[in-house]
């Protein structure tokens, strides 16, 4: 398809949501109603209204046994009406527990369709950028399999190692397909590093998966790129990477040795700030494409720091589940980004959030505007009424199509006496106190908070990592920068904690802990030895 012609299926999609909503159920259902799974509530019947009456909307919890009996060696149809060629495993770090889930060929299909639109609304809004080369950090993670045979797998590891990426991806990376299917996080971090440095001046765009893998990668950066100047001026790869596949196709990249190019790395990393280095580094570059909302919003002032301000691109929403929708207007500010449901990747339902249990699950089509829900997916691969756990808004609608702005994760919460303070709320206050770190020359690097119990009242602890704006300088902390901090987040949380704060001295004083530089890090490469995968780990925001 050309971009015309993707713009055109999306104008389709969206403009005929229901009918293609309805279709879409009445397949799902004729495909899977034998299942075991539904057969307990459908008796073989694939009658939509049967549906709708008796399948309850249910958790992970709920499918998760029939998913590992496939996993063990039992038929697909235990649990999907379609053949199960392989699972893919979540991050575990937004939900707390790693799930696994179904995949075979339609994901892909689905997924290939999604990219091509996301590239067209690129090509729309953003001249010149089918002329570039894009860098990213992605890579693969071994793959393990289940007692069937069947692969296990992060789901970019699944969609890389797909026929599907190899016949889409064409050219499009700095970076060669060796380099994307590296097991081995550090050595493929140096090499899309020493390949987008050659190709520096055909960069066009940045594509990491989460914003804080960016900051990850700039941090990296900070540690090898004297040992890349030193690779660029020998013409010579260090010999530490020992993936032949990254080194062959890598030595080749780099070809002949190029000291002007060194040298001029070099001139831009020696100075004392690293402030807009992204831009200075990779000149032509036009934008940053990333998820920037949620959680990923606190990373925003870093990465202005570093890119001079580069438009900030969060271009599609998707989850473990599903492929969700695309944002239609690429180039609006961070906090402006809604998305677009795309009706063809699922079956949704939405369940109102502020109606409690007596809320009823409504269609994509009937959603009002302002309101918010929590998703509900039909999926031909064993999820049936499945409730993500996202907290989405309505915004707007594309033609027939809502779109949704995404606000929190369901169960994201503390709380230490009966305020609730959410997910959303815990970063804005976050970001309120941007301004106050700003002029103290320092930039919060990861945060994570709790609520703590052992004092009387409870109170909140937040536990930050800084760093100086200035390279080699010492995080000097100033007291009254602290208070301040302190009390600019109190404000920004909802009245009743204010009230409790303030009037009944119910809730103790707001507590910030400061990590030792590198805390996160750790935490993350604990997270990864457990299982999680480096682009798909994000923070854990809060313990509940």
């Amino acid at each position: 398809m050309n971009q015309n012609s993707e713009l055109k299926a999306l104008e389709e999609l969206s403009s005929n949501a229901k009918q293609i909503q309805e279709d879409m159920l009445e397949e799902i259902l004729r495909s899977s109603a034998n299942t075991e799974y539904l057969r307990r509530f459908l008796h073989g019947s694939s009658d939509k209204e049967l549906f709708k009456k008796n399948v309850p909307v249910v958790t992970y919890e709920d499918v998760k046994p029939y998913m590992e009996r496939v996993a063990n060696g039992e038929p697909s149809n235990v649990i999907s009406g379609e053949p199960i060629t392989q699972f893919f495993i979540s991050s575990g770090t937004s939900g707390g527990k790693q799930k696994i889930y179904a995949l075979n060929n339609k994901y892909f299909q689905k997924r290939i369709f999604i990219e091509n639109l996301r590239n067209s609304i690129l090509s729309k809004h953003i001249e010149g950028v089918e002329d570039g080369k894009v860098m990213t950090f992605l890579n693969t993670r071994a793959i393990s399999r289940t007692p069937s045979g069947l692969t296990v797998a992060p789901v970019i590891t699944s969609f890389l190692m797909s026929d599907y990426f190899k016949n889409w991806s064409s050219k499009r990376y700095t970076s060669p397909d060796q380099v994307l299917l590296c097991c081995d996080n550090k050595q493929s971090t140096y090499c899309h590093f020493l390949c987008s440095l050659v190709q520096r001046e055909e960069v066009v765009s940045i594509f990491v998966p989460f914003a804080c893998s960016l900051i990850d990668a700039i941090k990296f950066l900070e540690t090898h790129w004297k040992e890349l100047c030193n690779n660029i001026r020998s013409g010579h790869v260090s010999e530490w990477i020992t993936d032949l596949g990254c080194r062959d196709s890598v030595s080749n990249i780099l070809g002949v040795p190029n000291a002007e190019l060194a040298d001029k790395i070099e001139r831009e990393c020696c100075q004392t700030s690293w402030e807009g280095i992204i831009a200075r580094l990779w000149p032509n570059i036009k934008f940053i494409q990333s998820v920037v909302t949620g959680q990923m919003s606190q990373c925003i002032p870093i990465l202005e720091f570093y890119s001079s301000k580069l438009p900030l691109v969060s271009l599609n929403y998707s989850a473990s589940e599903t492929l969700f929708g695309v944002n239609v207007n690429p180039l609006c500010k961070p906090q402006d980004v809604s998305y677009t449901c795309v009706p063809n990747t699922s079956y949704f339902e939405f369940l109102p959030v502020d109606e409690g249990n007596n809320a009823q699950v409504v269609d994509l089509v009937d959603v009002k505007l302002g309101h918010l829900y929590d998703p509900v997916l039909l999926l031909f691969l064993g999820l049936y009424r499945y409730r993500m756990g996202d907290i989405l808004q309505v915004t707007g609608f594309y033609n027939k199509t809502p779109q949704f702005r995404f606000v929190r994760r369901k169960d994201t919460v503390i709380s230490v006496h009966i305020e609730k303070t959410t997910e959303e709320d815990i970063v804005n206050a976050v970001n309120r106190v941007t301004t106050v770190l700003e002029s103290a020359g320092l930039m919060l690097m990861g945060f994570t908070c709790k609520s703590d119990m052992s004092t009387f009242p409870g109170h909140y602890v937040f536990y930050w990592e800084f760093k100086a704006k200035k390279i080699d300088c010492i995080v000097k902390l100033d007291n009254n920068v602290m208070v301040k901090c302190c009390c600019v987040m109190e404000e920004s949380f909802n009245a009743l904690y204010r009230r409790h704060r303030r009037k009944y001295g119910t809730i103790g004083p707001l507590e910030i802990r400061v990590m030792q530089q590198g805390t996160f890090d750790s935490l993350m490469e604990y997270f990864i030895s457990q299982g999680a995968f480096a682009h798909q780990y994000k923070t854990p925001l809060c313990k509940v």
